[in-house]
């Protein structure tokens, strides 16, 4: 990855309008900025929350807060606590997540 002309700046999360979008069951609602290609959100995940499709966008996520369970295609499956991370590269593991008390995460994609 390669930042190039972003200038420096700071971001309040909280000015940052909320979307909604719908898991398989619950929601997750993003708060997205983008600097240049680059794609920066706090995500937040309802408790009870399953992605509604096997994701192969690459990106880095911080879990902030809650518990937050990803599973791979290949059957693998890896839990996240507050202060953990994954990485993943474009196209590289089809993955979805799912949460049963819900979860806040930093990511980068």
């Amino acid at each position: 990855m390669q930042l190039s002309d972003i200038p420096f700046g700071t971001t309040d999360w909280s000015g940052i309008e909320r979307t909604g979008h719908a898991g398989a069951s619950g929601s997750a609602y993003w708060r997205t900025q983008h600097f240049g290609g680059l794609r920066v959100r706090m995500v937040e995940y309802t408790p009870g929350y399953l992605a509604d499709h096997w994701c192969v966008k690459g990106h880095i996520l911080l879990c902030l807060e809650g518990e937050l369970h990803t599973e791979l295609e290949d059957g693998r499956t890896f839990t996240l606590t507050p202060g953990m991370s994954y990485q993943v590269a474009d196209n590289a593991e089809p993955h979805r997540s799912s949460t049963a008390t819900g979860a806040k995460l930093f990511i980068v994609d």
